[in-house]
């Protein structure tokens, strides 16, 4: 009742706080103090309340759990949010299309599709951006931070959905779901999904500034840099190559220090990458990767891809 009385009011941008505690703490982020530092990552904020929120970044701690499906939460506002899927609500509405969305906030989000407003700008290139989350994302291609720790193997990322798709890539061992072309199995339903398009090539991935679509999500993101200038390449500083992701450029870099660090323990071979010492063992290994439709079996899964394009289209032309 304090907020909407205007008991406590900002004089300087009119934004009304609950509390003079609370007012206090949002006069800093006008001064720009930040007295309050993250043991970490040295981060600092200008609430207690922000830095105890980051600091679960680095802990891991979800103490917010939806009731419905068990998901956790580092926030309290990204479950009110979370909630509302289960539910189906939507009760924002814009004023200039009509699209309906969860909250407030995604509404503002989505104004700025139609007035064109940029708010989020990079110090560094100076490219400009509609939302926080993708100009964030941005920052730390030109910073190198990476807060996101993977528990099982100290890994870190730069955005919590690669840690996720970390985890379930290298560190589940369940995999579930089952290519009904090949019979390869997955850990996770987009990789099968992923994974599909390449029997029936479909194209997934679609521009959010053209009408062009994509059978994987590197060949978007290419096209997005090259012909929208969206993102930042990371580039060779011996042969100025470029490359999408950091960790395909730390591999290149092997090859120009001639650095090879992986063994095969059945021959004397040394390779730049764990990949290629992979491909290499399936030379020394049993034939394990079969065709589901002539259960002809492939020491590698290459072989049975290739395989399965000719099988394939050999039953089609007998029918």
């Amino acid at each position: 009742m304090r907020t909407h009385s205007g008991k406590y009011i900002c004089m300087e941008c009119g934004k009304c706080c609950n509390s003079n505690h609370h007012l206090k703490g949002h006069k800093l982020s006008h001064s720009g103090e930040k007295p309050f530092e993250c043991n970490v990552c040295s981060k600092r904020f200008s609430r207690s309340g922000g830095l105890v929120v980051h600091s679960r970044i680095h802990s891991g701690e979800k103490p917010y759990k939806c009731h419905i499906c068990d998901k956790s939460f580092n926030k309290s506002g990204n479950l009110q949010s979370h909630v509302k899927v289960h539910t189906g609500e939507k009760p924002y509405k814009c004023s200039n299309c009509g699209k309906t969305f969860r909250s407030s906030a995604q509404v503002k989000s989505h104004m700025r599709v139609h007035t064109g407003e940029k708010p989020y700008s990079c110090h560094i290139c100076k490219k400009a951006f509609r939302q926080y989350a993708p100009f964030k994302s941005h920052i730390r291609a030109h910073t190198g931070e990476k807060p996101y720790k993977c528990p099982s193997c100290d890994k870190t990322f730069g955005e919590s959905s690669h840690l996720r798709r970390h985890k379930l890539s290298v560190h589940c061992k369940i995999k579930r779901y089952q290519c009904g072309y090949c019979g390869v199995w997955f850990a996770t339903n987009w990789k099968l999904t992923n994974h599909v398009a390449t029997h029936t090539g479909a194209k997934l991935w679609s521009c959010k500034h053209c009408s062009n679509r994509f059978q994987s999500l590197y060949q978007l993101k290419r096209h997005l840099l090259e012909s929208h200038n969206e993102g930042a390449w990371f580039t060779c500083h011996v042969c100025e190559k470029k490359f999408l992701y950091e960790c395909y450029l730390k591999l290149h870099l092997l090859g120009h220090e001639d650095v090879k660090p992986y063994i095969c323990s059945e021959c004397p071979k040394r390779f730049h990458t764990a990949n290629l010492l992979k491909a290499h063992q399936a030379v020394h290994s049993e034939k394990k990767f079969g065709c589901g439709l002539c259960n002809q079996l492939f020491k590698t899964k290459a072989s049975v891809k290739r395989h399965f394009r000719i099988c394939s289209t050999l039953l089609e032309f007998d029918f």
